[in-house]
C-alpha cells in the first residue's frame, strides 16, 4: 500500500472504537464492535476489524486462568488505512469459552483521519498501556472523549535506558535496520522477536527517539502478532513461537531471544544511536537525530566514546563549523576526540586512529590551530602528530605555539624513536613522509644530526633520478612537482634547516660531479638557494648557471670556472664538470675548441681531470669538414705520445698526415703510406671519421693538378673501395666540374689520369670509365673549339700517345665506342653518345 505523509495538525479527541469477541452464546451476538464513535466512517471498519483481530500464542493454554491471561501478550500497534487516516489500537486477551475455543479478545482504538496527530502531539508509541486504555467497552456504550493521553510509566527514561544496556549486543544492528526501513516503504519490514510484548514497545520506544521526528509520527508498528506474514505494519514484533519468517528475504528479523550477532555494524549512524542509549544519553537525540555529523559532535561533547570511523565524520563536520562553534564546545569536542593517553611506540593499550579520522582529525587541527587559544587546539594537535607519526599519516605542518610545554616534552620522550626510524626510513620517497617527519622533529627538539647524511644523499638521488615530466601530484607531508627542480617542501626545508642544507649541497655537489648535465638538468629554475652558503660546492654551482647560446661555448666554460670558484689545477674534477656541461649528452668541441682548451689548460690538467679522452674523441669524431683537426691531432700526439694504444695513435698519425698534404711536408708515397697505416691497425681499425677524412684528403690530393704516375698507380693497384669512392666522389663535385669547364689543361691532366693503368685492377677501370663517361665528356662537349684545340695541345706535349687516344676517345659514332672498349674500360663503362 503506498504510503501518505503523516501531516502536523492536531484534530479534535480522535474517535474511538471497541471491539470484543465474546464467547458464543454469551449474549447471543458472538464478535463484534462494540461502540463506534459518530465521526468513524463505515467504510472503514472492515478493514480495521481485520487490524484488530487476535489470535493467541501458539503454545498458550487452552483454558487459561486469570493469572495467566495476564501473560499473554498486549497488540498494541499503530497502523495506516487506506484513506490514509491511522488507527491507533490495543488489543488483549479477556479469557477462553467453556468448551475450551478461541480465546476471546477486546480491542479499543482511536481512529486519526489523515493529517492528524494524537492530542497534543504525543508519539504513538507513548500511549503504551496509558489509562486511557480500557479493557472492556464503556458499560453505557458511551467512551469518555479523550483531549490528552498520559504517557506509561514503562517507557519513562530510566527504564529504557536499562533495557538498551540489556540489549547492547542488538541495539546497532536493529537501528541499522530501521533507517532502512523507515526511509524505504520498499525495503521490507522489521521483525523483532521478544519473549514479553512489553519489550517490543520498548523496541519501538528506542526506534521512535532515533528517528526524525516526522519518521517517528510515521512508523507504522504492532507489539504483537501470531503470524508476521498477516501483518502489514513497518515493524512486527512477535513471539519464540510465532511463525517464523527468518528465511523470508522480506523481513528482516532480530531474534533478540537467541545469540547476540556478531562481528561491527557498517552503519556508523546506527553504532553511534547505539553509544548514546547505551550511556543513557537519548537526550541528544532531541536535534536532528538523523544527522550523523552533529549527533558524533554532541556524544563526544556528552564524553561517549565513539568508534573511529564516526570520530572521523565527528571531526570532519566540525571542520566545517568551527567558525560557528563556541570554545566551550570545541574544548570539550577536542577533550572527546583526544580522550585517553597520546599514542607512543610500546603503548598496547592505545588505539590508533583509522586512516580517515586521521585526515579528519589532521583537517579540524589545520581549521582551529592559530584561530583559538592553544589550550583548546594543543591536545589535538599533539594527538595528530602523535598518530601522524605511529600510524604513518599525513603529518601536520605545526606552528612553535602550537603545542603546550608539557605536550612538546611528552611527544619529544614518546616520539623520538619513530621520528628517526621513519627519517631513515629508505621505503618512503625521501622529500615526502621522511621530510616531513624531519620538521617534526625539528619542532620537538629531536636531535637527528646523524641521520642528516643519509637522508640528503637519497634526496639528491631523487632529485637527479625523477624526470622532468613526472606526475605533479604533492603528498600531503610534502612534496611537489619535479618539473620545478626541486618539491616546495624541500626548498623550504633548506631555508629552515641549517644541516639539511649543507648535507643536501654535498651530496647535489657530488651527484654534479659525476653526473652534471642530469643534476643541471633537474635544478634548471628550481631555486636552490645556494646563495645561503657563501662557498664550497662548485660542482653544485656549476649545474645551476642557466645554459647559453652554441655560438659562445667557449665563453660559457669558462664562466662556469668563474662560478665553481676553484681554480681546474687546484681541483682538476672542476674542469671534468665545466667540459661536460658546456658539451652535454656526448657533444663534443670542435677542433679549434678542443686546441685552446689543451693548450691553455695543459696536458697536465686534462690528465688529472680525466678530459683527455674527450680531447681525443673530438679528434677522431669530427667531420671531414674541420680543419683544425689535423692541427689538433698533432698536439694531442705531442702532449700523450705516452699513453696512447695503438689504434688511437694510428689514427691520429692519419689525421696528422691529412693535415700536411699538398704543403712541402707530405713526402712521397702518400696513398701507401695511408693504406699501409690502414692495414697496420686491421685488428683494431680507425673510426670510419677518420678512415673517411685520410680516403678524402687523398682524393683531392690526386685531383689538385698532374698526380704523380706512382700514386695514381697505387690508388689504382689498391681496389681500396672507400678510397675509389671518395676520389669518385670529389672528382664529381662542383669544385672539380668548374676547373674542367674553365681550365683545358686541368681537362688534359684528367684524361691523363683516367686513361691510365686499365686492367690493373676491375675496380679502378670501372671508377675511371664512369668519370670519363659522366665528367669528363659533358665537360669537354662543352669546351669551345679554342678550348679543346688548347687540350689537345697539352696532350701532345705529354706525349705516349696521350693526344692520338684523346682524339679516338672524343670521336663520335662506332668507332669511339671501339676504340672505349679497346682501351679497357670495364663493364660499367657507358658508351659515348653519338
Amino acid at each position: 500500500m503506498a504510503r501518505r505523509e503523516f501531516g502536523h495538525r492536531e484534530g479534535p479527541a480522535p474517535a474511538q472504537l471497541h471491539y470484543t469477541s465474546a464467547p458464543s452464546g454469551s449474549d447471543g451476538s458472538g464478535s463484534r464492535f462494540t461502540v463506534v464513535g459518530a465521526e468513524v466512517p463505515q467504510g472503514v471498519l472492515r478493514e480495521v476489524e481485520r487490524l484488530i483481530a487476535y489470535e493467541p500464542p501458539c503454545d498458550s493454554p487452552e483454558r487459561a486462568e486469570a493469572e495467566q491471561l495476564k501473560g499473554f501478550p498486549i497488540a498494541f500497534g499503530f497502523s495506516e488505512l487506506a484513506d490514509g487516516g491511522r488507527l491507533l489500537s490495543r488489543s488483549v486477551c479477556t479469557g477462553t469459552d467453556w468448551a475450551g475455543g478461541p480465546v476471546a479478545f477486546h480491542a479499543h482504538a482511536f481512529l486519526l483521519p489523515a493529517g492528524t496527530r494524537l492530542p497534543d502531539g504525543v508519539l504513538p508509541i507513548s500511549t503504551w498501556e496509558s489509562p486511557r486504555w480500557a479493557d472492556s467497552a464503556p458499560p453505557d456504550g458511551r467512551p469518555e472523549p479523550v483531549d490528552r493521553v498520559e504517557p506509561s510509566g514503562l517507557l519513562r527514561k530510566e527504564a529504557l535506558v536499562a533495557f538498551a544496556v540489556s540489549r547492547a549486543g542488538w541495539l546497532a544492528p536493529f537501528f541499522a535496520e530501521l533507517r532502512a526501513v523507515a526511509a524505504d516503504p520498499g525495503a521490507g519490514q522489521l521483525v523483532v522477536v521478544e519473549h514479553d510484548s512489553a519489550d517490543v514497545a520498548r523496541w519501538i520506544a528506542l526506534a521512535c527517539t532515533v528517528l526524525p521526528r516526522e519518521q517517528a509520527h510515521r512508523l507504522t508498528f504492532t507489539t504483537y502478532t501470531r503470524d508476521p506474514r498477516q501483518a502489514r505494519q513497518q515493524l512486527v514484533g512477535v513471539l519464540p513461537s510465532s511463525e517464523s519468517v527468518g528465511d523470508d528475504g522480506r523481513y528482516r528479523v532480530h531474534d533478540c531471544t537467541g545469540r547476540r550477532p556478531a562481528g561491527p555494524v557498517a552503519d556508523t549512524w546506527a553504532e553511534v544511536c547505539a553509544r548514546v542509549w547505551r550511556a543513557g544519553r537519548p537526550d541528544l537525540f532531541h536535534n536532528n537525530p538523523e544527522d550523523l555529523g552533529p549527533l558524533a559532535v554532541a556524544a563526544l561533547v556528552a564524553g561517549i566514546d565513539l568508534r573511529t570511523d564516526a570520530r572521523a565524520v565527528a571531526a570532519s563536520w566540525a571542520a566545517e563549523q568551527a567558525g560557528t562553534l563556541p570554545d566551550d564546545t570545541l574544548t570539550a569536542l577536542v577533550a572527546g576526540l583526544c580522550g585517553g593517553p597520546v599514542p607512543h611506540l610500546g603503548s598496547r593499550s592505545t588505539t590508533l586512529p583509522g586512516e580517515a579520522e586521521q585526515a579528519a582529525l589532521a583537517v579540524l587541527l589545520a581549521r582551529l590551530d592559530g584561530r583559538v587559544p592553544a589550550s583548546v587546539s594543543a591536545p589535538l594537535a599533539a594527538r595528530v602528530l602523535a598518530s601522524a607519526v605511529l600510524a604513518r599519516g599525513p603529518v601536520p605542518v605545526l606552528r612553535a605555539g602550537s603545542l603546550t610545554a608539557r605536550a612538546h616534552d611528552d611527544l619529544a620522550r614518546d616520539l623520538a624513536p619513530a621520528l628517526r626510524a621513519g627519517i631513515a626510513d629508505t621505503a618512503e620517497p625521501a622529500a615526502g613522509r621522511p621530510l616531513a617527519l624531519l620538521r617534526a622533529a625539528d619542532l620537538l627538539d629531536v636531535d637527528c644530526q646523524d641521520e642528516l647524511p643519509e637522508l640528503a644523499e637519497r634526496l639528491g638521488r631523487e632529485l637527479v633520478d625523477t624526470p622532468a615530466t613526472h606526475a605533479t601530484t604533492t603528498a600531503p607531508s610534502g612534496g611537489g612537482s619535479p618539473a620545478d627542480g626541486c618539491p616546495p617542501a624541500l626548498l623550504d626545508a633548506v631555508h629552515t634547516h641549517p644541516g639539511l642544507r649543507v648535507a643536501l649541497f654535498g651530496s647535489l655537489n657530488t651527484l654534479a660531479a659525476a653526473e652534471p648535465a642530469a643534476v643541471a638538468r633537474v635544478l634548471k629554475g628550481s631555486g636552490l638557494p645556494l646563495d645561503l652558503q657563501q662557498s664550497g660546492f662548485p660542482h653544485l654551482r656549476m649545474c645551476v648557471v642557466p645554459a647559453g647560446s652554441d655560438d659562445d661555448r667557449l665563453d660559457r666554460f669558462h664562466g662556469l670556472l668563474r662560478t665553481a670558484g676553484v681554480s681546474p689545477h687546484a681541483d682538476p674534477a672542476v674542469l671534468r664538470t665545466a667540459l661536460r656541461l658546456t658539451w652535454p649528452g656526448g657533444e663534443l668541441p670542435t677542433g679549434q675548441e678542443a686546441s685552446l682548451l689543451l693548450k691553455e689548460l695543459g696536458s697536465d690538467s686534462h690528465r688529472a681531470a680525466g678530459t683527455r679522452e674527450l680531447l681525443i674523441e673530438a679528434a677522431l669524431a669530427a667531420s671531414p669538414d674541420d680543419r683544425d683537426i689535423p692541427a689538433l691531432a698533432a698536439d694531442l700526439l705531442r702532449c700523450f705520445s705516452m699513453e696512447l694504444g695503438p689504434s688511437r695513435r694510428t689514427a691520429l698519425l692519419l689525421l696528422e698526415f691529412t693535415g700536411v698534404l699538398g704543403t712541402g711536408s707530405e713526402g712521397e708515397e702518400w696513398v701507401g703510406r695511408v693504406l699501409d697505416r690502414m692495414a697496420g691497425a686491421a685488428a683494431d681499425p680507425v673510426p670510419e671519421t677518420v678512415a673517411e677524412r685520410a680516403f678524402q684528403a687523398l682524393a683531392w690530393r690526386l685531383l689538385e693538378g698532374t698526380a704523380p704516375a706512382n700514386e695514381l698507380y697505387a690508388l689504382a693497384r689498391s681496389g681500396e673501395p672507400r678510397l675509389l669512392a671518395a676520389y669518385e666522389r670529389a672528382a664529381r663535385s662542383e669544385r672539380v666540374g668548374e676547373r674542367l669547364r674553365t681550365g683545358p689543361a686541368y681537362v688534359a691532366d684528367r684524361f691523363c689520369d683516367w686513361s691510365a693503368f686499365p686492367g690493373t685492377h676491375p675496380a679502378w677501370d670501372e671508377t675511371r670509365t664512369v668519370l670519363l663517361a659522366k665528367v669528363l665528356r659533358p665537360a669537354v662537349r662543352a669546351l669551345s673549339v679554342e678550348q679543346q684545340g688548347e687540350v689537345e695541345a697539352a696532350l701532345d706535349r705529354a706525349g705516349r700517345g696521350k693526344l692520338d687516344a684523346f682524339r679516338t676517345w672524343n670521336r663520335p659514332g662506332a668507332l669511339g665506342r671501339l676504340a672505349g672498349r679497346l682501351s679497357g674500360r670495364g663493364r660499367r663503362a657507358e658508351q659515348p653518345d653519338t
